[in-house]
């Protein structure tokens, strides 16, 4: 039962044979001014942004004639339901046609398990036949109500009587997850667990979503015959599930077809040469199943080491520039010297002043020299999992050791992270299993890539590495524009993605060889992410009108995002509105790379945006670039919605850092 005294739904929030005139958004909007009218949000506008923020998301249609638009948001109080029978039904994107049934779930902010709790329970009776069923032949809103706080609020059940099951042909087990945990999470789940049943097939799911989850237990896992992830995001825990087969796919499609999926579940169970989960936690050496193929794998892969990467270089990268503003750049020659042999009591010639910034300089070194092991480890992990992390490190280690640099980092991060699993896969006696994950395989894989890298492919990669760092630092005048407009357009592409993350990736890790060239490409890549969000929120100030309600709230927080060189701040514009925003920001983007290179700035520290200014070189051209692009940028996103009609959504991923 919900600990609020308001409740989650009443006659008022309901509509029956509602004739609405216009799209989803159309009927979103209906729901809300319903919920508004009954008191239920503080803010009509702002509550219809965030419903339509998260249909842009995926589409919140279901089989059989349902849709779920839901969202948490601040502009409600307690957890609500509006409810809207439609005659005719609005298209909400389910595979079956329009929808007749439309639930608005809006979720305040600061709502707890519980609210997550009731409001997944809806999501549950929706695949009951009879519940729907119900709703539709329902002749009252009271009657409406009724149904909805039985499922929601149920009454205590009695105490079971004991059963005497027929045993089931197989069993399996299922985790299913969604980004936002509120519904197809738990909708997917009974999906699943239905089929399962009509099938005759023993089912247990973990639902890994808001209201929490109960993990399966490890004897339950041990009897499964075969594994289901249906997920959008990753398993929590996956190595549980070693060595079983595993059928894996995005969530909806355990909402749309759960019965073939349990088929296919059966099938691998049989089926010896199945994709199974390794104990490293990826899905087997061949190509994985359902909707998870190698090109996706491969950049999950690059993505997990880069940002497990991030935090070294951020944390490393500004407690470098805070050296460098307590002790001058001088202290990058004599810092460490500093530190070691000067104390609180023994101060060295420049005082306290010279003394903090020598130790916030080597501590940032310290943590900057993580870089490339952080990079390959994590590579090495998304590939084995735990037993690759050592072996990656190795690697990572020994590319700045040869000179190998970024690109060593990558290609020793792979080789450990496929050694590491290959011998993992190595089929050994009971006795020895127990030593394979901490012994065995990161010793093996480290050996194996050490002398793979000493012996072959350690010295062309550090040659490639001197070739490109000697080509960088070469570079002047139009070549070295041409490459601030490339880094520019990378950064502004997808905000936060792969390309945004190559890019930064690519700045940060050439940090380290400190040079001209090396702090000129940081400039430019930091002063182009800071581009999109500064726009936008320049655009919804010069031209309020174009935009919602939410947006221009988003673009007044834009603001502060983009000065602080958070390039994300500018997704919830791209993500409503790709085709018009994202080739705007592209735009300003290659201008202010263009004119870093152009003015020559550079920049010591690799985050901080506008906060970082003491660490850049060449100020007043810093700031003059960022300018330039942001008024770029905006008058590029104002025209463009001014004089272009807005295209089918039919636009890149957009990837969050």
């Amino acid at each position: 039962m919900t600990t609020s005294t308001t409740p989650i739904i009443t006659r008022d929030l309901v509509l029956l044979d509602a004739a609405v005139d216009g799209d989803k958004q159309a009927v979103i909007t209906r729901l809300v001014e319903t919920l508004a009218a009954a008191g239920r949000t503080n803010d009509a506008d702002g509550l219809v942004g965030a419903a339509m923020a998260r249909e842009g998301q995926s589409a919140t249609g279901l089989p059989g004639g349902i849709a779920i638009p839901h969202c948490r948001s601040p502009y409600v109080d307690a957890p609500t339901i509006g409810f809207a029978r439609l005659t005719p039904g609005v298209d909400f994107g389910a595979p079956d046609g329009p929808a007749d049934l439309a639930f608005l779930i809006a979720a305040p902010d600061s709502g707890g398990q519980e609210h997550m709790k009731l409001l997944s329970s809806l999501a549950r009776a929706l695949v009951r036949k009879d519940f729907v069923e119900s709703l539709r032949n329902a002749s009252s809103a009271d009657e409406v109500v009724d149904l909805v706080e039985g499922v929601v609020s149920p009454a205590p059940a009695a105490t079971p009587t004991a059963t005497v099951e027929k045993p089931a042909a197989k069993t399996l087990v299922a985790i299913t997850a969604c980004p936002t945990g509120i519904a197809h999470t738990y909708m997917a789940a009974d999906s699943l667990s239905q089929a399962a049943k009509d099938a005759g097939v023993t089912l247990i799911v973990e639902t890994q979503g808001s209201s929490g989850s109960t993990p399966i237990p490890a004897d339950t896992i041990a009897k499964a015959d075969a594994v289901i992830f249906a997920t959008d995001v990753g398993v929590k825990d996956k190595g549980r599930f070693a060595g079983k087969p595993v059928i894996a796919s995005g969530v909806k499609r355990a909402i749309n077809e759960p019965a073939k999926m349990i088929a296919e579940a059966v099938a691998a169970a049989d089926d010896p040469n199945a994709a199974r989960v390794q104990g490293s936690g990826s899905a087997s050496s061949e190509a994985p199943s359902g909707n998870v193929g190698w090109g996706t794998r491969t950049r999950q892969i690059l993505l997990t080491g880069v940002s497990y990467m991030i935090p070294f270089v951020a944390a490393g990268g500004l407690l470098i520039a805070l050296g460098f503003l307590f002790g001058g750049y001088e202290i990058a020659d004599t810092g460490n010297d500093i530190a070691l042999n000067n104390s609180l009591t023994n101060l060295p010639a420049g005082g306290f002043a010279q003394y903090l910034g020598a130790i916030l300089f080597t501590l940032g070194g310290l943590a900057f020299s993580f870089l490339v092991p952080a990079l390959a480890g994590y590579i090495a992990f998304a590939i084995a999992d735990r037993p690759g992390i050592a072996p990656g490190f190795t690697a990572g280690a020994l590319a700045v050791f040869i000179g190998g640099g970024f690109i060593g980092g990558i290609v020793g991060g792979v080789l450990a992270g496929f050694v590491a699993l290959w011998i993992s896969n190595i089929k050994v006696p009971q006795w020895l299993r127990g030593l394979m994950p901490v012994v065995i395989v990161p010793l093996g894989a480290s050996l194996a890539v050490g002398l793979i890298m000493f012996f072959l492919v350690g010295r062309p990669l550090a040659n490639i590495n001197t070739g490109l760092t000697n080509w960088l630092s070469g570079l002047s005048g139009t070549s070295a524009i041409f490459l601030g407009i490339i880094l520019g357009l990378m950064m502004c592409f997808d905000l936060g993605g792969p390309v945004n993350k190559a890019a930064y990736a690519f700045a940060t890790a050439g940090l380290a060889a400190n040079t001209t060239a090396a702090f000129e490409i940081m400039a430019a890549v930091m002063a182009a992410g800071m581009v999109p969000p500064l726009a936008m929120a320049l655009a919804t100030t010069i031209r309020p009108h174009l935009f919602s309600e939410p947006e221009k709230e988003n673009g007044r927080a834009a603001w502060l995002l983009g000065a602080s060189f958070i390039s994300e701040g500018a997704i919830p514009f791209a993500a409503a509105d790709p085709l018009r925003v994202i080739p705007s920001m592209m735009f300003g983007g290659a201008i202010t790379g263009a004119l870093c290179m152009a003015f020559s700035v550079g920049s010591r520290a690799p985050h901080g945006g506008i906060f970082v200014l003491f660490a850049i070189d060449n100020k007043l051209g810093f700031v003059i670039a960022i300018v330039a692009g942001t008024i770029a940028s905006a008058l590029a996103v104002v025209a463009a919605k001014q004089f272009i009609k807005a295209g089918a959504k039919d636009e890149p991923e957009l990837v969050a850092a």
